[in-house]
């Protein structure tokens, strides 16, 4: 049986930098925003809130969301999730990461379900888990939000501890966020963060670059 306590280590476990997805090594378009000079030390706090609201934060904390309701239908909640990418890079992005995340959860609870885009994946695994929707979510969106500023830790001057700190003054935002996805449905899937996805399909024409989006 599965408690409360031991479901929060299953979710600590799931969304750790160590569980191997490959998390570490994509950007969302952050890469090419910050050589272009539209990101920096400065407006990175605006940029990931803009993420949460409007962009790709969103949009996967509504699939999330769907993903953990009983009954959901996870096959049709992945060809939502795949059709919300508007740039290549960041289908790869999401497929290939639910993939691995599949994957190894077959390898550690015998579960071979079919692989999905990380939200889907991400969701149905913690269906079962006996925690609020809203925390599920929240922490979902801490991990996604904590790779982009790892992203911009390695490629500008900000520093471990500011990043840290910019977690921080976003984690009030994020759990905001989480309880509106925790009540929206399929009609509340949009995003509007139009500079986060040019800078994801220049980022795909980019010569050089350390991300894989």
């Amino acid at each position: 049986m599965i408690t409360p306590d031991l479901a929060r280590l299953y979710l600590a476990q799931y969304l750790s930098p160590a569980f191997p997805i490959g998390g570490f090594a994509w950007s969302q378009g952050l890469e090419w925003a910050m050589d272009q000079g539209v990101v920096t030390p400065a407006t990175l706090r605006q940029w990931l809130a803009d993420w949460l609201d409007f962009g790709c934060g969103w949009t996967d904390a509504v699939l999330v969301a769907l993903a953990l309701r009983p009954g959901a239908d996870h096959a049709m909640l992945d060809d939502l999730a795949r059709a919300s990418c508007l740039a290549a890079q960041r289908l790869q992005e999401t497929v290939e990461q639910g993939a691995a995340l599949t994957a190894n959860l077959a390898e550690l609870t015998g579960d071979r379900s079919d692989p999905a885009a990380l939200p889907v994946a991400f969701g149905r695994a913690c269906a079962a888990l006996p925690l609020p929707h809203p925390e599920i979510i929240a922490a979902f969106l801490q991990a996604q939000l904590f790779a982009l500023i790892s992203a911009a830790i390695r490629f500008m001057p900000l520093g471990p501890l500011k990043g840290q700190a910019l977690l921080t003054a976003l984690q009030p935002h994020l759990l905001t966020c989480a309880a509106r996805a925790a009540a929206a449905g399929e009609d509340d899937l949009f995003t509007a963060a139009w500079g986060a996805e040019m800078a994801a399909m220049h980022h795909e024409t980019m010569p050089v670059r350390i991300f894989r989006s």
